[in-house]
């Protein structure tokens, strides 16, 4: 996996690296030269399979669609990580990293959430080690994902609420690094998704890499070959896509397809998509495309779906796009909400708000008809009920 893969550097192509104030070189550094140690050692494997299997309740099914599937003229698969404990593809890695944490000896974890999936994933791990759970949140999403605050605060995590910036994800993100920059000894930062310094976002991803290696396997005993024509996923800073497509990066029989969020459109000045709007900066200690102004400051991202409303993406995914290795498709909320209500409606399945933005990305692809789809359900809808409520007469 060479080409797309990261380097010793902590790059890829251009993109990565890892930009960190002198105060956590040494955490960043020890977990870089930990991480694959730790991985890679039959003691994690075992633990980490064992807990995937029988506590997140992995493999999460590879479901056919007959309605998509009708619809779009191919057969499209629904990889369901929302039947997860927890109802999202976070567990996946907050298990992972909580191991790792352990290994190295750290007695507290810290996380950033923005639709809270990540967070109680966190919180929830944390309960099941017994380790001390500090979560911070936006106050804008704190507001329109409180039940997911409260699940945290069930699990017994403290949430703090951030009133800097526009309140969302980039902010708790700002707050969670300057409580690791106070207690840098030890605290393990849990990163939800595949950004942040170097090893963040090769650690985030060979962890949800869990996803592909059951697609691989499920194809197999479905079509007969272990790859799709197709790999559909929603991409804010990228975890979940990330996951879904990290077996199958050198396949160039395998198209790889992204969804980003629109927002209220491109060029309205409310979107998330980065990958169309966005510029080469630092942010949060990696190279990657950010949304800033020409002087280099960030400016607020906007989507109706809270995990992803970020201005940057993962390196991983910014290298893809520049090499043209994935098609990314700007989603607007209206297209996300019609593809939630579709799915919800005709299959019983209602989708988080991500993860709509994958299903209307279907709208804009051209299959043919033997193609084989497979398209990464990131979360259950449960989170979203409010804002879903809110719309579901116009839709």
């Amino acid at each position: 996996m060479q080409k797309f893969s990261v380097d010793s550097n902590g790059y890829y192509g251009e993109f990565g690296g890892a930009f960190v104030p002198e105060i956590l070189y040494k955490c960043v550094n020890d977990l870089e030269n930990s991480y694959l140690r730790i991985l890679e050692s039959e003691k994690f494997k075992r633990e980490f399979e064992q807990l995937l299997r029988d506590y997140v309740g992995r493999p999460s099914p590879l479901y056919l669609s007959q309605q998509l599937s009708e619809r779009f003229g191919c057969k499209i698969y629904l990889k369901r990580e929302d039947l997860n404990h927890t109802g999202a593809h976070k567990i996946n890695n907050a298990i992972g990293q909580i191991l790792i944490a352990r290994e190295m000896g750290k007695t507290r974890i810290i996380a950033e959430t923005g639709a809270g999936q990540h967070g109680v994933a966190a919180a929830t791990v944390c309960a099941l080690m017994q380790m001390p759970c500090t979560v911070y949140m936006g106050k804008t999403d704190v507001e329109r994902q409180a039940v997911n605050v409260k699940k945290m605060e069930m699990l017994g995590a403290t949430v703090v609420p951030v009133t800097s910036g526009n309140m969302t994800l980039k902010d708790a993100t700002n707050e969670a690094i300057r409580d690791w920059c106070s207690h840098p000894e030890e605290t393990h930062y849990i990163i939800g998704s595949t950004i942040g310094p170097h090893p963040y976002p090769d650690l985030v991803a060979r962890l949800q890499s869990v996803i592909s290696k059951e697609i691989k396997v499920q194809l197999t005993e479905k079509e007969g070959r272990d790859y799709p024509d197709y790999l559909v996923a929603c991409v804010g800073g990228g975890s979940n896509a990330a996951g879904t497509i990290y077996e199958y990066l050198d396949n160039d029989r395998v198209k790889i397809v992204l969804a980003e969020a629109g927002g209220k459109g491109v060029d309205s000045g409310y979107s998330a998509a980065t990958i169309q709007l966005g510029t080469i900066g630092v942010l949060h200690g990696c190279k990657t495309l950010l949304m800033q102004t020409e002087d280099g400051q960030i400016t607020e991202p906007y989507s109706i779906s809270a995990g992803l409303d970020y201005p940057g993406v993962g390196p991983i995914h910014a290298n893809l796009a520049s090499q043209h290795r994935a098609q990314v498709l700007p989603i607007n909320d209206d297209e996300a909400l019609r593809a939630a209500f579709e799915l919800t409606r005709r299959e019983g399945i209602i989708p988080a708000l991500e993860s709509a933005h994958a299903l209307a990305a279907l709208e804009k692809v051209d299959f043919k008809p033997g193609d084989v789809v497979v398209l990464t359900l990131s979360g259950r809808g449960d989170k979203d009920l409010e804002t879903y409520f809110k719309y579901e007469n116009q839709f």
